[in-house]
Order: structure tokens, then sequence, then C-alpha cells
């Protein structure tokens, strides 16, 4: 009974940000940018970004089961990482005569974020085959007692 309490405090309290996110939006941005920023955040959404999950559904669906869930996860993190960090990766916004804007090497950090991701769903897949295996040992030894 708690848990359900603390949910839909949870959920109150989303909805009341949420408000308070749309009367800013509101108040500070004409109506016509705000339409033309949601409709291209939807095009980005069912143009691009569920294809690419599909297809990296379809591409991992002969890993081992073990496998499967992190790699996905994996790659749908690092899709939207990338897809975040594109334009500073490009360098929109930089310019030559303003050496302070974009100073940083975004490329070299988008490496080491994707390459963080990548250890870290190695690592969930090898506890995953760890597991695995000794469940697949237990198995075989209670088998063998009987």
């Amino acid at each position: 009974m708690t848990s359900r309490i603390g949910v839909w405090a949870a959920y109150a309290a989303g909805l009341a940000l949420i408000g308070v996110g749309a009367r800013g939006i509101a108040a500070e941005v004409p109506a016509a940018r705000w339409a033309a920023w949601f409709a291209g955040a939807a095009v980005l959404h069912d143009a691009v970004l569920v294809p690419l999950v599909l297809a990296a559904g379809l591409a991992t669906a002969r890993l081992p089961a073990a496998a499967r869930r992190p790699v996905r996860a994996a790659l749908v993190v690092a899709g939207c990482v990338t897809a975040v960090a594109l334009p500073l990766v490009l360098g929109y916004g930089r310019r030559a005569d303003e050496p302070s804007r974009l100073p940083l090497p975004y490329g070299r950090n988008l490496a080491l974020v994707l390459a963080a991701i990548a250890v870290i769903a190695a690592a969930a897949v090898a506890v995953r085959l760890v597991r695995l295996a000794r469940r697949r040992e237990g198995g075989r030894r209670q088998g063998g007692r009987r």
C-alpha cells in the first residue's frame, strides 16, 4: 500500500513539473517556433531513431540470449549519446575568432564515453554468462546426486 502512495506521489510531482515546463514554454517561446521544434523532434524520432533501434534489434537477434539485452541496451544508449554529442563533435557553433566557444576535444570525449558504454556492456554480458554457467553447473551436480 505504501509503495502505491509513493508511485502516485511521483506521478503527481512529474505532472506538476510538466505543468511548470509547459507554462514556461507558453510564456517564453512563440507558438510557431515551438511547433516547428516539436514537429522536428517527432520526425527525428519516427524517421531516424525508431528505424535504427529496430535495425539494432534485428542485427543482434542471433546473439546468445545472455548477451542480447546488454548489447541492445548499449547500442541504444550509445546511439542517443552520439545523437546528443554530434553537433559538438561536428563543431556547429564553433568560430575561429572566438576560441573559447566549444574549446574541448568533443570527438575524443565521445569516443571515451562510447568506450565506457562498450566496457560496461561487455562486463554485463560476462556477468550474465558466468551466472548462467554456474546455474548449469549447479544443476549437473544436483542431478548427479540423485
